[in-house]
C-alpha cells in the first residue's frame, strides 16, 4: 500500500476547504475514498484537517512503526547469504523472514540495495533469475544522468495547493514497441491538454524544442512545469530560459506526483489505445482530438470545460480562489 504524499495531503486541504465529498477528492489524487478516510481518522481533527500537520504527524508514525525495519548489517547479510547461497528472490526473502518471525525490510527496499550495488561495480544482481532485465524499474537511475535537476519537494505552495494559474505538467505518450512519441501538457488548475506529434522520437533537444513551440504564446503564464526524471527531458534548462520558468522533477517512481498529466494521458489513450503506431500519419487529427478532450465538460471543475476555463485565464477574465 502506498503511503499519502505531501502534494496528495494539499490537495486534500484545498478539496476540503471547498467541501468536495470524499468520493470526489478520492479521484483527484487517485486513491480509493477509504484512503482518504483512514487520512482524515488518522491526521486530521473533528474541526479542521492541515495538510503539514499530517505530514507531520505520517512522519512520526512511520519512524515509530519503521524502527525494525531498517537496513541492518543483519538485514544486510541475510539478504546477501540467501541470493548468493540460494538464489532466492527478494520477494521469497521477504516472506520466508516474515513466516519465520526473521527481521527484514520490504521487497523493493532489497531490489533497490541490489540496484545500488550494481551501480557501484558488485554482482549481486546476477544471483536473481531475470538478473533486473524484466524489472521496469532499470537498474540505473535516470535521475542521475539528468544534470541540474530541481526537485518537486522545491516547488512553490500555491502550485502544490492549485492556487496559482499558470502551473503545467508533462509527459510522453510513446507508440508500439516503444517506436513514435507524443508531447502531453496540462495546465493544473484549469485542466487544460496539449499535445504535438514528435516526428524525432523522444530525442532530448527535440523534446525541448516542441514544449517551448507548445507553450510560447502563453509564455508569461507559465509559472513552472512538473516532470518525470525519462532522459528525454535532459535538455530542461533550454525550457527554463527560453520560457523563463522552472522545471521541476517529480520523485523516482512516482508518477502520481504528476497525476493530473497521467489522467490526461489515458483521454489520449482513448483516441490512440497502447500498442498503436505513433507516426506522421496516424497523428494528424491530434489537434483535433485536443480540442474533443479539452471540451469535455469536468466533474472536478464544477462541469466546467478545461478550454474555456484556460483561455479566461489567459485573458484574465477570472481570478482563481481556492
Amino acid at each position: 500500500m502506498k503511503h499519502l504524499t505531501k502534494e496528495q495531503r494539499y490537495v486534500i486541504q484545498v478539496l476540503l476547504k471547498r467541501k468536495e465529498k470524499k468520493s470526489v477528492i478520492a479521484a483527484e489524487i487517485e486513491v480509493s475514498p477509504s484512503t482518504i478516510t483512514r487520512e482524515l481518522n488518522r491526521n486530521g481533527t473533528k474541526r479542521s484537517y492541515n495538510a503539514e500537520k499530517a505530514q507531520i504527524y505520517a512522519n512520526e508514525r512511520k519512524e515509530r512503526f519503521s524502527y525494525n525495519r531498517r537496513f541492518t548489517e543483519d538485514v544486510k547479510k541475510t539478504v546477501i547469504q540467501y541470493m548468493t547461497k540460494e538464489q532466492w528472490s527478494p520477494e521469497q526473502i521477504v516472506g520466508y523472514c516474515k513466516k519465520e518471525g526473521i527481521k527484514m525490510v520490504s521487497t523493493e527496499r532489497i531490489y533497490q540495495f541490489i540496484r545500488k550495488d550494481k551501480e557501484q561495480g558488485g554482482l549481486l544482481y546476477k544471483h536473481l533469475r531475470h538478473k533486473l532485465k524484466h524489472r521496469k524499474r532499470s537498474v540505473t537511475n535516470n535521475s542521475t544522468r539528468i544534470k541540474g535537476r530541481v526537485s518537486i519537494e522545491d516547488r512553490p505552495e500555491k502550485a502544490n495547493n492549485r492556487e496559482e494559474f499558470g502551473h503545467f505538467e508533462m509527459d510522453l505518450v510513446v507508440g508500439k514497441d516503444n517506436k513514435g512519441a507524443i508531447l502531453t501538457l496540462t495546465e493544473r488548475v484549469s485542466k487544460h491538454f496539449m499535445c504535438r506529434y514528435l516526428p524525432h522520437g523522444k530525442i532530448a533537444k527535440y523534446v525541448s524544442q516542441a514544449v517551448i513551440e507548445e507553450l510560447l504564446p502563453y509564455k508569461e503564464h507559465v509559472r513552472s512545469i512538473t516532470t518525470d526524471n525519462g532522459t528525454e527531458f535532459a535538455d530542461h534548462k533550454t525550457i527554463a530560459k527560453k520560457l523563463d520558468t522552472t522545471v521541476y522533477f517529480a520523485h523516482p517512481y512516482c508518477s502520481w506526483e504528476k497525476g493530473q498529466i497521467e489522467y490526461s494521458n489515458k483521454l489520449l489513450r482513448q483516441y490512440i489505445p497502447k500498442k498503436s503506431i505513433i507516426n506522421h500519419d496516424n497523428t494528424l487529427e491530434l489537434k483535433e482530438i485536443q480540442r474533443k478532450i479539452n471540451r469535455r465538460p469536468r466533474k472536478n471543475l464544477g462541469f466546467e470545460k478545461p478550454f474555456e476555463l484556460f483561455y479566461n485565464f489567459i485573458n484574465q477574465k477570472i481570478a482563481f480562489a481556492s
